[in-house]
Parts: C-alpha cells; sequence; structure tokens
C-alpha cells in the first residue's frame, strides 16, 4: 500500500537534547525545494531516489563528507523524507560495542535509512561489523564462549546507510568503499547564505532589513549553522533594543557583542593567529596551538583552520602552522621578521 503524500518520517534519535533537536528542526528546510545551495548534490541525490523508487529497491548507501554546519544531517533527513522512510538516528562515538549496532539494525524495516553522525569516529569493531550488513545485509554474531562457541548469520533488512563525517580521510579504504553515493558539501557563498537568513528570519517572526542580513550573511563563514547562530543571537538584541527589528544598527552591535569582526573571525580565531604570530610567524605545531588557545586539536583542525586557509590568514606546512601578512595586518600586528625575509628573498 503507497503511503500519503504527506508522510512525515518518524525520526528515533539516541544522540541530543530535545529542546536543542527542536529548535534546529523549526529552521531546517521540511524539503528539497526549500533547500538552499549545494545543488549539484541536491539535484544528484534526487535522481537516486527517483531511479531506486522506480526499481523498488532501497537507496545505495550515501556518505556525505564537508565541514561542520554545512547540512550533512539536514539532506539526510530530507532524503527520509523523499523515500517516505523511517529515520534511525544516532552518532559513531554512541555506538561502543557491536552489540549496539546489531540492536539498532535488527530492528530496521525494510528500506528505512540508520544516519550516522560523525561516522568516522565509529570503533573499529563495530564499523568491521557494518561491511556484512552494507553489502550482503546479514550480521554476523559469536555465541557462547570457547569451545561452545559458534558463529550465526542473522538476516537484517535492506536498509540505506547514510554517514556524515567531517574527516573523511580517517575513514578505511574499505569502509569507505562500500558507500555507493560520495557527495561533499561545499561552504556557502554569501547570495545563497543571505537566502537562508531570510527564510529563517520569517520563521523566527523577526524583521530583518536587507543590509543587515547581507551583513549577517558575510560574516557567517560560508556556513548555514552559523548564520542561524548569529541571527538567532541578533534577534534577541532586537527584542530588547529595536522593537523585533534588525536593522544595520542592531546587526554591527549584536555582532561586536558577540566578537565577530569585518572578517568572521571569532575571539578563537584571533587566538589562534596571534599565537602563531608570538612564536615568530611560525611554522609551530597544532600541539603547540592548542595548549596556547584552550581547545582540543581536532576542533581546531576541523573547526577553525578551513576558514583561516580560506581567508588566506593561515597556511599549513609539513613543518606546522604559519600565518600570513594579511592575518598580522588585519589584527593590526607587527609582521614577524621570517615573513619580512621571505619576502625579500
Amino acid at each position: 500500500m503507497n503511503k500519503p503524500q504527506s508522510f512525515k518520517p518518524k525520526i528515533v534519535s539516541s544522540v541530543g537534547n530535545e529542546d536543542d533537536l527542536r529548535l534546529d528542526q523549526t529552521l531546517r528546510p521540511q524539503s528539497f525545494d526549500e533547500f538552499v545551495g549545494q545543488s549539484k548534490i541536491v539535484n544528484n541525490v534526487k535522481i537516486y531516489i527517483t531511479a531506486a523508487q522506480k526499481r523498488g529497491e532501497a537507496l545505495d548507501h550515501i556518505l556525505f563528507t564537508g565541514l561542520p554546519g554545512l547540512g550533512k544531517t539536514t539532506l539526510a533527513h530530507l532524503v527520509a523524507k523523499r523515500c517516505q522512510a523511517e529515520i534511525k538516528v544516532t552518532s559513531g562515538p554512541a555506538m561502543e560495542r557491536p552489540a549496539d549496532l546489531v540492536g539498532i539494525l535488527t530492528n530496521l524495516q525494510p528500506k528505512d535509512i540508520l544516519f550516522i553522525d560523525e561516522i568516522h569516529r565509529l570503533p573499529k569493531t563495530v564499523e568491521e561489523y557494518l561491511y556484512s550488513a552494507m553489502e550482503d545485509y546479514t550480521v554476523n554474531i559469536m555465541i557462547d564462549q570457547g569451545p561452545h562457541a559458534r558463529s550465526v548469520n542473522i538476516d537484517v533488512p535492506k536498509f540505506t546507510l547514510i554517514g556524515a563525517t567531517t574527516r573523511e580521510g580517517l575513514l578505511s579504504d574499505p569502509f569507505r568503499a562500500r558507500f555507493g553515493i560520495l557527495e561533499k558539501l561545499e561552504l556557502y557563498p554569501t547570495d545563497d547564505l543571505l537566502k537562508i537568513t531570510v527564510r529563517s528570519a520569517k520563521l523566527l517572526n523577526v524583521k530583518l532589513e536587507d543590509d543587515a542580513g547581507q551583513l549577517i550573511s558575510q560574516r557567517a563563514r560560508g556556513t548555514p549553522r552559523v548564520a542561524n547562530r548569529l541571527l538567532k543571537r541578533i534577534r534577541d538584541l532586537a527584542q530588547v533594543k529595536s522593537n523585533n527589528v534588525i536593522n544595520l544598527k542592531i546587526a554591527l552591535e549584536g555582532l561586536e557583542m558577540l566578537g565577530i569582526d569585518n572578517a568572521g573571525l571569532e575571539e578563537t580565531d584571533r587566538k589562534i593567529l596571534r599565537t602563531i604570530i608570538n612564536h615568530g610567524g611560525g611554522p609551530i605545531g597544532l600541539k603547540t596551538i592548542a595548549v596556547s588557545v584552550g581547545e582540543e586539536e581536532d576542533t581546531i583542525e576541523e573547526v577553525y583552520e578551513p576558514f583561516l586557509i580560506q581567508c588566506c590568514f593561515l597556511e599549513k606546512t609539513p613543518r606546522g602552522r604559519k600565518v600570513t601578512k594579511s592575518a598580522c595586518e588585519h589584527l593590526k600586528e607587527k609582521i614577524p621578521i621570517n615573513l619580512i625575509q621571505k619576502d625579500i628573498f
């Protein structure tokens, strides 16, 4: 029996706070038509879904890669809705033992979707159980121990695995090769971020003037999640000071309050750059930077460095991280002698 067109996938989550999930879902697109940006990926996925439905098969396994906040989770939910399938949501760190995975897989229905966020953080033993589940739709478990131990194959429904990762390079080659669809999300241009910001402002019931929306979009680091976070905090200021209207003055005041400068840099970005400048401009190691700014190495590498590199403020070399003259000029810091000598020679 066909499911009605208004079908909404049941989301079963093993991670996250319910209030946070509800707030995020308020601003998330509810269909591919509402999803702004990443047009090539969206068009590709829609074709794959339509083809699978015509064949009456489960959609092939999908791996979404890209920086945090670009829409990997949102796309996974939209795929589920388009497929009219239920989606089970979990994360790599949440699945500590193979039994956790087997319990989830055996409770799936045919054509259901299993979404694993931060899939690169799956324990190796759990990952290996996924190999046979993805290819042959079976999992092999051991019963009893010692001389009485025996291996039993358990069939699982033909499901679709959607993985999301910010660190594709940490996935093993055999695991990565089992995904039939691989899509990499890129940073968003300002025009796309402006469309997202305008839509979010309407959903938040706040008036957003054009120049204010443009300013917020320009300083959102090419990331919808950042744009929505800035908008929500500036909305708070607008409700207190300007009768729920975000104009250019309120936007500037809000960004200053949040510590966002005219290049979109946050306080931690500036700390990273100043740390390197204070070490002669670099190169210095990631561990030294992490200790100096009080952040985890992975956070610096995944969250902060890509934007600094895109802004041409930071360089990664085999010997470590280096700042550029542009970074020194932006921060109004004295240019280290190393950078001056580099230009001379």
